[in-house]
């Protein structure tokens, strides 16, 4: 035999019922953020914004193989590799990224780029910050990601340290720029080699 269906409540209880949860929330204790003239603390592990990494002597991580452009599911990242000489050398491997690019508007700081990195190159930091209104601004290149240069760094493209080799920079061996090192005529980026003779 068919159970008989049970009773429901009046519908005039259903608006009583939902402003019941108005009400208790009334009384409970407000939670506002004053942002963003009080930012909240992130986690350490955040994943924010992105940054090209350098070796302890200012060359470039990033030698242009493109795995996070693979790995990312947004298709966010756009990298150009490039050979490094010895006349123009910004990585201490054979390749370089000469183009890297990363569309905020796409990316969705998932962090399957930095695990696919195998030098390390890409992190990401704590900064969330990101909305703009325009999209071309959202468009970061290698300049804007690039981090800064600590004490003892020369800014690439330079030679690598002498009577080292690419292995010894990831088995920590170079901790600084060699004495003397200088920053190196960067022709793809449009620089010119300054004649001899002219003023300095």
């Amino acid at each position: 035999m068919a159970e008989e269906p049970k009773e429901t409540k009046p519908g005039f209880m259903n608006p009583v019922a939902g402003f019941g949860v108005t009400f208790k929330a009334m009384f409970k204790k407000r939670l506002t953020e004053q942002y963003p003239e009080q930012q909240k603390t992130t986690a350490p592990r955040f994943h924010g914004r992105h940054q090209l990494n350098r070796h302890p002597d200012g060359l470039e991580k990033c030698v242009g193989c493109e795995l996070c452009a693979w790995a990312c599911p947004a298709d966010a990242i756009y990298v150009e590799g490039a050979d490094n000489t010895d006349e123009e050398r910004y990585s201490p491997g054979e390749r370089y990224g000469r183009v890297y690019q990363i569309n905020y508007a796409r990316c969705i700081l998932c962090g399957l780029c930095i695990e696919a990195c195998p030098t390390r190159a890409l992190t990401m930091t704590n900064e969330f910050e990101l909305a703009d209104s325009s999209r071309a601004n959202l468009i970061y290149t290698k300049e804007q990601l690039l981090a800064g240069l600590d004490e003892g760094m020369v800014d690439s493209p330079h030679a690598i340290y002498p009577g080292m080799d690419e292995q010894d920079y990831y088995r920590g061996l170079v901790t600084e720029a060699a004495p003397g090192t200088e920053p190196q005529v960067a022709v793809s980026k449009g620089e010119k080699p300054q004649e001899e003779g002219a003023e300095a």
